[in-house]
């Protein structure tokens, strides 16, 4: 099995392919920045970090956008963090286009809404642990129980445009879309190389998922 991890130039790869790697030995895990490793990969993990205006102008000057949606479109499909946000139509930061892989849009936490229980303010970047409440089973939902903590780091939030793409969320301030699926993606808000084995179960799910 070989499992592409796309490399766009957009934040640290290496803890994504480490996990990848201690999930499935057996498999050949390749960080690459080349459409044609992406085409032929078996799986397709779709990371990134930083500001969405400047992952997708990374993506498309490394000519990965094809190859980004042949995988979407074809094999099983993970994306993280903003690997989650360029799926959708729009996002508000930066007023950029996504890739319109899936309908919705992509919002930054409201500052009059963040809020805790006790009215305390709520910081922006939401950062640290965060229980996820699943909102359908799904095969990488298997062996983690509902409500299990997952690390999150990230300002902006999706907003799915149909109901039926929700497979998870959590609350910060108010009730937020982290994790969406639909066909053979599968996509996280969090970061699952960091989220200990809870993580570690959910790539290791992603490795043996046959949508």
């Amino acid at each position: 099995m070989n499992i592409a991890v796309i490399d766009y130039g957009m934040g640290n790869l290496r803890s994504v392919s480490k996990a990848l790697e201690h999930v499935a030995p057996r498999a050949t895990v390749v960080v690459t920045s080349d459409p044609d490793a992406v085409s032929a990969a078996d799986r397709v993990v779709f990371p990134g970090q930083g500001a969405m205006p400047d992952c997708m102008r990374e993506l498309d000057a490394r000519g990965l956008r094809p190859a980004v949606l042949h995988a979407a479109g074809s094999k099983p499909f993970l994306g993280i963090c903003i690997g989650l946000q360029m799926l959708f139509e729009r996002s508000d930061e930066g007023g950029v286009a996504g890739l319109g892989i899936l309908p919705g849009a992509v919002h930054r936490f409201p500052s009059e809404r963040m809020r805790d229980e006790r009215g305390e303010r709520l910081k922006v970047p939401h950062m640290g642990w965060n229980q996820v409440h699943q909102a359908e089973a799904h095969a990488l939902w298997r062996g983690i129980g509902d409500e299990e903590r997952f690390y999150f780091v990230h300002s902006y939030y999706p907003e799915a445009g149909a109901p039926e793409l929700v497979a998870g969320f959590a609350v910060y301030g108010f009730p937020f879309t982290c994790a969406v699926s639909r066909d053979n993606i599968f996509a996280v808000q969090f970061h699952p190389e960091k989220s200990h084995r809870a993580g570690l179960r959910l790539l290791a799910n992603f490795v043996d998922w046959n949508p």
